[in-house]
């Protein structure tokens, strides 16, 4: 079998030696011609030190040779750039390919998810899965236990795309529910943003647990309003992937969180963090959805508050704790 992965960073070089190691013939598109003479030659890179790539991996800075011949093709690219890579791809793609999207986001302005704008701008020429979860690619590297989903519109598809990916380390479950999966791996980055503020302040565990304990409660409501199953949001591609989120030394978005909490600009946090913090688009999506669906989302606005409206993290606490007291739903 012949996999094409678009995107070299860390995911998809991750996905490339697991799926290398099972014998598959895998290529890399290496958008920045630096990666691709480092990779190329060296089979390395500085998010994974010590590890040497597998050496039967094919890096290619030319997007036709990448998807030359392949059966399943890999989209591994930051949620901002997804429509124009999947333009750029469209005239090496046919109808006989799987296409599957390790990325997690919602599209500025349009709120579409990830499968959304692949089914879009190939006008539904191909089966279209998304792989989601709690998969940190620091530790998929290191071939540490990890648990995700496989998701499609397409049932078999989706359980095609279970069979390819399985290895005695990465064990991969199979559902019909992609919206919700995809809506779970965006919304989650908003909460870790909030648990990463949190921090930031000094806060302790409680704080964090009834971040994530509510963040949760927050996606899931506007989730299933969306359309997705309240299964999905209890389960790897929600709990569990806003658990490794929100906690770990690896999120981009929880350590995004924890500049802004300490006072830093939006600006000078992205920069600290150097990669993609996909939790500022899901952001603007889940405050416009949810001022839409008249949903209570009080963590989310506070973060959007810190985030777009310049407001100090510890002042949208207090407002937080100083609203009317409920019973838990």
């Amino acid at each position: 079998m012949n996999i094409g992965i678009i995107g070299s960073g860390t995911w998809g070089l991750a996905l490339a030696n697991l799926l290398s190691a099972k014998h598959y013939n895998v290529s890399v598109y290496c958008h920045f011609d630096e990666e691709y003479i480092n990779l190329s030659s060296n089979y390395t890179h500085p998010r994974f030190p010590g590890v040497k790539l597998n050496k039967h991996i094919m890096f290619f800075n030319d997007i036709s040779k990448t998807l030359e011949n392949a059966d399943v093709v890999v989209f591994a690219i930051p949620s901002p750039y997804m429509r124009d890579m999947v333009k750029k791809a469209l005239p090496y793609l046919n109808k006989k390919m799987l296409l599957v999207t390790v990325s997690k986001g919602l599209e500025d302005n349009t709120f579409l998810t990830m499968s959304e704008i692949i089914e879009e701008e190939t006008n539904n020429l191909c089966k279209v899965i998304a792989l989601s979860g709690p998969t940190h690619a620091e530790e998929v590297i290191l071939k540490t236990p990890t648990l995700c989903v496989s998701t499609s519109k397409d049932l078999k598809s989706a359980i095609l795309v279970r069979d390819i990916f399985s290895t005695n380390y990465f064990r991969v479950y199979a559902s019909e529910d992609i919206y919700g999966v995809e809506l779970c791996g965006a919304l989650k980055n908003i909460i870790a943003l909030g648990a990463g503020i949190a921090e930031g302040l000094g806060y302790g565990d409680n704080a964090k647990a009834a971040l994530i304990t509510r963040g949760l409660n927050e996606i899931a409501k506007l989730g299933i309003t969306l359309g997705g199953k309240q299964s999905t949001f209890y389960g790897l591609a929600g709990l569990g992937d806003l658990v490794v989120t929100a906690t770990s030394t690896h999120s981009r978005n929880h350590e995004a969180g924890i500049y802004l909490g300490q006072g830093y600009s939006v600006e000078k946090a992205k920069q600290k963090v150097g990669m993609a913090i996909e939790g500022l688009n899901a952001l603007k999506a889940a405050y416009h959805l949810a001022n839409k669906y008249k949903i209570e989302m009080p963590i989310t606005f506070a973060v959007y508050n810190v985030v777009y409206n310049n407001m100090a993290p510890s002042e949208e606490v207090k407002k937080l704790f100083n609203r009317s007291l409920k019973i838990e739903k």
